[in-house]
């Protein structure tokens, strides 16, 4: 038998993917080469078989072909890519002729009888030649993406040079000059830069990159008011001081860009970073519940140090002057708590150590459960202060008292005012700064710790900028730019304070996917019946991105519902109840269409599932019990009872789905979408009846209460007037190319000003 023309070649680029748009494009690739490969070993091969095999050995040919030859085309423009590129188009065009010839299959008599090497003679010959090509062509693609890099520094360079002419003018005229090429190149730069960030795959770099690029959009305004003032009051040492944080944090943030975009460190990158708690916890309860599978895997002096690292942390908050009495004591006690449940979990462990025990005893899971509990119950507690202090100095800070006293005694020349409200506002930013540590500490997820420092960072840089700009407007209230300047920095302080608002609600929705489900999941031993005949997978970016639709209507509903049993006088009533559990096992699948929160696979998403449906069928059952109790007229009898038996229906369907097993990556997608849209049918038909039971429950009870008293019954009605509060908050946060071109729109204005 003849060799395959790929047989000796061990071609393996080891390349990592890290751009979504690389990975889009090897998609279809790796559709048709699967194809190929997993062929069906039949003994008689159909013609309409090798028509088919024939034909997409054929399209991959031509593909790889035309891909080829752009690569040999970027090659030629980037000398510095031209050996690594030709080699790796040189393999690739290599496998697409081996796949081409080996698809080349003929008749069903020709390819059996005239000995050509085919795609079913050998087999391994097919595996080698995919090989070779997905690795040359994932090889051509990540070269190809260095030209992208390339672009990115190159527009940084070219933004570090105009920023050094920048900072030396000395006339209104040569900056107006200046300052209007580099919006020019900062236009081109967010534009590169904010592509990079989206294709990104790494959500931790996604997250710097974000937060680098709003340090880049907010400075571009302050640099041009700052460098105005500077210019109009050469002399003024605080116009300096503030037009030179401006620059530095600039370049800074540039500097941050590439580290990202090169995966360089800097020295300042080299620090470590403090853990979080939340990371702590979540590491030690690891480390405690992996017990069960072996005793001996850890020494117990290991998670006696592990749980004394964690306790550290919390210094944080004990240690603050902001927490108070009865919080710190609260947090003591629970770390106090944490420690008598782990000794009790290492004397268990050891005696069954000692007792050569190859699995942990009932006493074992006992501390177990109880250890996890009490460092749950700690994390929660330190949830609430950091939550609770964050949320009480945005309504203090929201009414931006120091700031507005600040331009005040600025435009009035009265430099003592000036350096009384600097006090109080170096007293706000310390405790903003403060506060966004804590909120590091029980963030939840990388993307939103990098949040949080970016927003301490922010909060120390700016509350010294609007104090030197301060002093700048004092010692001259007349001038217009120093004003202005003032009130740039001004605002970069509110949309601050506004962004910390978003992410303090994006720390609670974690926070909230993380605790919901401890009451929904299903236990060890229940639900299990399908755990071996299904296998547990999670979603791909593009199953990811095919769900978010989806998962985001599910997040609105269960929203909804939360709003509307909330209007029920009785929380502990059972449809309440009830209602509320299928909301937090929505709100828990919608995570899980995201990648966020405690159900990781489809296995936990479709365990989820059958047990939300229980919950729906127990609903149906209330409702049933719920209705007979009032004499509802003909028309509002039929309506419930339709609505009712299509949620009875639906909870079925989804019990059902979630049971059914299913084998390969296509049906178990289906599975999950089958689901969350069976799910987001059940809330919706109980979003319907919610209200009208809410009707009938409140009539049956003013009915009842009337017979008491009269009055009674009018000032409960009162009391229960549902009140509704609305409160929007835009999300500042991001580098927006047209604040920037309207940025370069104002500069005729400069010389007038």
């Amino acid at each position: 038998m003849a060799s395959s023309p790929c047989a000796n070649s061990n071609f393996d680029s080891g390349l990592e993917i890290k751009t979504r748009s690389v990975e889009q494009t090897l998609i279809p690739l790796v559709s048709q080469i699967t194809t190929l490969i997993n062929h069906k070993d039949k003994p008689k091969k159909s013609e309409r078989t090798l028509t088919a095999i024939h034909r997409v050995g054929q399209a991959v040919s031509v593909a790889v072909g035309r891909f080829v030859a752009v690569g040999e085309a970027i090659a030629t423009e980037n000398q510095e890519l031209k050996d690594e590129m030709g080699q790796a188009c040189f393999e690739a065009r290599r496998a697409g002729d081996a796949i081409a010839q080996l698809t080349d299959v003929g008749s069903p008599l020709s390819c059996q009888s005239d000995g050509r090497v085919t795609v079913f003679s050998d087999r391994t010959g097919m595996v080698k030649a995919a090989r070779l090509l997905l690795s040359s062509v994932t090889k051509v693609l990540v070269l190809a993406d260095r030209i992208v890099i390339k672009q990115i520094i190159t527009s940084r360079n070219k933004v570090l040079v105009t920023l050094d002419h920048l900072e030396r003018v000395s006339t209104f005229q040569e900056f107006v000059q200046i300052f209007s090429q580099f919006g020019n190149e900062m236009v081109e730069f967010a534009h590169l830069t904010g592509d990079r960030q989206n294709d990104l795959k790494d959500e931790k770099k996604k997250a710097r990159m974000a937060a680098a690029r709003a340090v880049l959009e907010k400075c571009t305004m302050m640099l041009l008011t700052a460098s105005k003032t500077c210019l109009r009051h050469p002399d003024c040492e605080s116009a300096r001081i503030n037009k030179d944080a401006v620059f530095h944090r600039m370049r800074c943030a540039l500097e941050q860009v590439i580290e990202i975009v090169t995966e360089a460190r800097s020295c300042g990158e080299n620090r470590v970073l403090p853990a979080s708690i939340y990371n702590g916890i979540k590491d030690f309860k690891s480390s405690v519940e992996c017990l069960r599978e072996s005793l001996y895997s850890l020494s117990p002096q290991s998670v006696g140090s592990q749980l004394e690292a964690l306790v550290e942390r919390t210094e944080d908050f004990t240690d603050s002057a902001y927490t108070s009495h009865e919080q710190r004591q609260a947090i003591l006690g629970l770390c106090q708590l944490a420690r008598q449940d782990t000794q009790q979990l290492v004397h268990a462990w050891v005696e069954a150590q000692s007792a050569h025990a190859k699995e942990a005893t009932e006493d074992m899971e006992v501390a177990i459960l109880k250890t996890c509990q009490s460092v749950s119950d700690l994390r929660r507690e330190l949830h609430k202060v950091a939550v609770g202090r964050a949320s009480e100095l945005l309504k203090v800070h929201g009414e931006q008292l120091p700031l507005r006293a600040l331009k005040a005694a600025g435009a009035e020349g009265n430099l003592e005012a000036v350096a009384e409200y600097s006090r109080k506002l170096t007293e706000q930013k310390e405790q903003l700064v403060e506060t966004c540590r804590l909120l590091c500490h029980v963030s939840g997820t990388e993307p939103l710790e990098i949040t949080c420092i970016h927003a301490e960072e922010t909060f120390h840089v700016i509350g010294p900028q609007i104090i030197s700009a301060a002093q700048t407007l004092a010692l001259h209230p007349s001038s217009k730019i120093a004003k202005e300047n003032l009130e740039v920095f001004c605002e970069a302080w509110e949309s601050q304070l506004c962004d910390m608002a978003l992410l303090l609600r994006e720390i609670n929705d974690v926070f909230e996917g993380d605790k919901r489900p401890y009451l929904s999941l299903p236990r060890p031993g229940k639900h299990s019946a399908n755990l071996k005949t299904a296998k547990a997978v999670k979603l791909d970016a593009e199953e990811q991105t095919s769900m978010a639709k989806l998962g985001l209507e599910l997040r609105l509903l269960s929203s909804d519902m939360d709003t509307e049993v909330e209007k029920w006088e009785e929380p502990e009533h059972d449809i309440v109840r009830q209602s509320q559990s299928l909301a937090s096992m929505a709100y828990n699948m919608y995570l899980f269409t995201r990648g966020e929160g405690l159900l990781k696979t489809t296995l936990d998403l479709f365990h989820q599932a059958e047990v939300l449906s229980e919950e729906g069928l127990q609903l149906c059952s209330s409702l049933r019990t719920f209705s007979a109790q009032f004499q509802l007229v003909d028309e509002e009898r039929s309506e419930v009872m339709t609505e009712m038996e299509k949620l009875l229906a639906l909870c079925q369907q989804l019990q059902m789905g979630a049971k059914t097993p299913v084998q390969g990556k296509t049906a178990t997608f289906q599975k999950v979408d089958s689901s969350i849209q069976t799910t987001r049918s059940i809330l919706t038909v109980v979003l319907s009846l919610l209200p009208f039971c809410n009707k009938l429950n409140r009539k049956y009870k003013s009915e009842r209460n009337s017979l008491v008293s009269p009055q009674d019954w009018r000032e409960r009605r009162d009391a229960a007037t549902p009140v509704k509060e609305e409160g929007a908050l835009k999300n500042t946060n991001g580098f927006g190319v047209k604040s920037l071109e309207q940025h370069m729109a104002g500069l005729n204005l400069l010389e007038s000003k």
